[in-house]
């Protein structure tokens, strides 16, 4: 379940879908589409309120958890992805709970779920074999989500979503009625490994 027209790393471009501005970044090995490739529209049902429809319909949802915008959620959000994929045997688990970390971190770090009552709401959801999980924050004014020039494996900080560009299948970014939600695909097989 890849979106096609969407390669990880390459600048997305700003699309606008009614009152939504979405950010969409390619997978690496997909061509663009003619028409471009927009996430899905919201679906708003009365038990996932905020949640994208691809979480509450097309993939299914697995967990939903709303964390405190502070630091220490970093560490609530990773056991709370290890518990949650304990039991379904997908090989890329670790992965996950690695990518998690680094978004929850990056949501309470850079944007307005840190301040005072503040949350970050994490998703997990699943399709043939596919972990679709989406970090939804109060999005920031100043900073949009961008993996940061010249980064690589041997950065310090700042290597969250270079992270994820370089493990996930595909990940991107866009507002909603939510938040600015942040989500990335991992297949069975590792981005080195032919599926």
């Amino acid at each position: 379940m890849r979106p096609s027209g969407c390669r990880a790393g390459e600048k997305g471009s700003k699309m606008r879908t009614g009152d939504q501005e979405k950010q969409a970044v390619r997978p690496a090995s997909s061509p663009p589409s003619p028409g471009g490739w927009a996430p899905p529209e919201p679906y708003v049902d009365p038990g996932c309120a905020g949640l994208p429809q691809h979480l509450t319909k097309a993939v299914g949802l697995l967990g939903r958890i709303d964390l405190p915008g502070e630091a220490a959620s970093v560490r609530g959000a990773r056991h709370y992805v290890r518990v949650l994929l304990a039991g379904t045997g997908h090989p890329r688990a670790d992965d996950a709970v690695l990518l998690v970390s680094e978004l929850v971190a990056n949501a309470v770090r850079h944007s307005d779920s840190r301040l005072p009552g503040g949350q970050v709401t994490l998703a997990v959801g699943r399709h043939s074999g596919t972990l679709h999980i989406d970090v939804i924050d109060a999005g920031s004014a100043t900073h949009a989500p961008h993996v940061r020039a010249g980064t690589d494996a041997e950065t310090c900080s700042g290597r969250g979503l270079w992270l994820v560009q370089e493990l996930a299948a595909a990940w991107g970014w866009h507002e909603s009625a939510a938040g600015r939600v942040v989500w990335f695909q991992l297949t069975l097989s590792s981005p080195s490994t032919p599926s």
